[in-house]
């Protein structure tokens, strides 16, 4: 067993829920149509973007291969109708994807200065058509949903192209989609951070080095976390990938990919473009010269603030996964 000791123990949870959903009425079998008007990505955290699929020529694979080609790594991109349809009565799309992918070159860039980048890293998107309509849509996170979930300046020029980047990709991956003109009423503040963090400090000695109880933590809440229906799809070293780029400073920085099937798949009949927040990213780091170890998730009051989600279907196995993952870590570094 791990020796590990907490000298500080913080859970920020902010909730930022208002006014009721103006997409009460919406069901999974609705597609909305690209549409002319101008999207302002200022004004929302998630973008989705929407085009014709007659043919089905636009597949999981086509987009990742833009991604690819436009400097991302793709980390994941999974059929979730494949699980989906193991484990549950039917499915609600044609096409459901999770894919998660991060740009290397502007993570580092950010890391230098912004740990918090590790929230979104890598970026999750989700890919859907539904049954009875031959287009496809990508969301993600707009700028301003990157800016609020990490607390990065909306103006920070690096932020601000690691945005455009995507907005390349995403316009190569489905050509001549367009960005649908979604208005969620319940967006968070800016000021508001929506995440959940972790401080901690691991014993080390002579034979246990930070590292070393880093890999023992990490190995705990694996075994933790798998038993009760958690899985990671992805995982990063982020550190070595920053010092391939020349950026120092932590002793260590991991990465997860963290999803649950129980939780993804009733929220996605109503709202499939939750899957701007999901697999949810879980990160580790530590940086030199300090003892504390930082750990954190982007809560699930994301999702509710950014798609103004509201059933009690939807909601209950979010709350309750969110409660399980933070009680998970608590018990392990107490």
């Amino acid at each position: 067993m791990k020796r590990l000791s907490t000298i500080a123990l913080s859970t920020l949870v902010a909730f930022g829920i208002s006014a009721c959903s103006s997409h009460e009425a919406e069901v999974a079998a609705e597609a909305k149509a690209p549409v002319k008007a101008a999207f302002d990505q200022n004004s929302q955290d998630i973008r989705v973007i929407t085009v014709a699929n007659p043919e089905g020529k636009i597949t999981g694979a086509t987009i990742e291969d833009a991604f690819v080609a436009n400097g991302f790594i793709v980390d994941g991109n999974n059929n979730m109708n494949d699980p989906f349809s193991k484990r549950f009565p039917k499915v609600w799309y044609k096409t459901y994807r999770l894919a998660i992918a991060h740009h290397s070159d502007y993570t580092a860039k950010l890391a230098k200065d912004f740990p918090s980048i590790g929230l979104i890293t890598p970026l999750s998107m989700s890919i859907w058509s539904s049954h009875d309509n031959k287009d496809i849509s990508i969301s993600s996170l707009t700028l301003r949903g990157m800016s609020r979930i990490t607390q990065i300046p909306m103006d920070n020029p690096d932020l601000i192209a690691y945005a455009d980047a995507m907005d390349k990709a995403l316009k190569a991956a489905i050509p001549g989609g367009k960005y649908e003109e979604r208005t969620y009423s319940k967006i968070a503040d800016m000021n508001m951070s929506l995440a959940t963090n972790f401080t901690a400090v691991f014993d080390t000695d002579e034979e246990t080095t930070a590292s070393d109880a880093k890999d023992s933590f990490e190995e705990e809440f694996e075994a933790e976390m798998e038993p009760v229906g958690f899985l990671f799809p992805s995982f990063i070293d982020l550190n070595g990938e920053l010092e391939e780029h020349n950026v120092s400073g932590y002793d260590y920085y991991d990465t997860y990919s963290v999803c649950k099937f129980d939780v993804i798949y009733p929220v996605s009949e109503t709202h499939p473009e939750v899957g701007a927040f999901a697999p949810c990213t879980f990160y580790i780091y530590k940086k030199t010269g300090e003892e504390e170890t930082h750990m954190g998730f982007p809560s699930v009051d994301n999702w509710l603030t950014a798609t103004d989600i509201e059933d009690e279907k939807s909601m209950k196995p979010l709350v309750q996964a969110q409660e399980m993952f933070s009680n998970i870590i608590k018990e392990i570094i107490e």
